[in-house]
């Protein structure tokens, strides 16, 4: 049912909360180069890494930066939260290009097909779960107070 709602929801603009993105800096070296290709200024992203002493560089669709047309930008990791409808074409450039790299997404749709568990399979990645659901922020709202409950969500990595 939820991902019946959210298929059917154009909205692929939710913002991540910073306590969604605290637990990655403990895997990163010190002053790494993160692009985050679905990012903002605004974003937690951004401000955790930066606050973590990482060199950010983001791009957003709503700038003209498509992620998958543009040029990868030199860096050492690729951190971000994708657009829910792109998550497996996100997964399937990530894998492509080699470089680590942590994606939150939501466990509900991930394995539920041959394709996708073959591209799972192909590749070595780990799982960083949450213990519990997070609160995502919808971009789309005049009141950035406005939440969505969210499932269950885990960030997919390759190092």
């Amino acid at each position: 049912m939820i991902v019946q709602q959210i298929a059917k929801n154009k909205n692929d603009e939710y913002f991540t909360p910073k306590y969604a993105v605290d637990p990655i800096l403990k895997y990163l070296k010190p002053n790494s180069t993160v692009w985050c290709p679905f990012d903002k200024d605004i974003s937690e992203y951004v401000k955790v890494l930066r606050g973590g002493g990482h060199k950010v560089i983001f791009s957003h669709i709503d700038n003209g930066e498509d992620f998958f047309n543009m040029e990868v930008p030199e860096c050492d990791y690729i951190i971000s939260n994708p657009p829910y409808s792109k998550k497996v074409e996100v997964l399937e450039r990530l894998f492509e290009l080699k470089i680590p790299f942590a994606m939150l997404v939501g466990n509900v749709g991930i394995f539920d097909s041959k394709y996708k568990f073959n591209l799972f399979k192909s590749n070595d990645f780990e799982l960083l779960y949450f213990h519990k659901r997070i609160q995502f922020i919808d971009g789309t709202s005049a009141d950035l107070k406005n939440k969505r409950k969210s499932t269950i969500q885990q960030h997919i990595c390759m190092s």
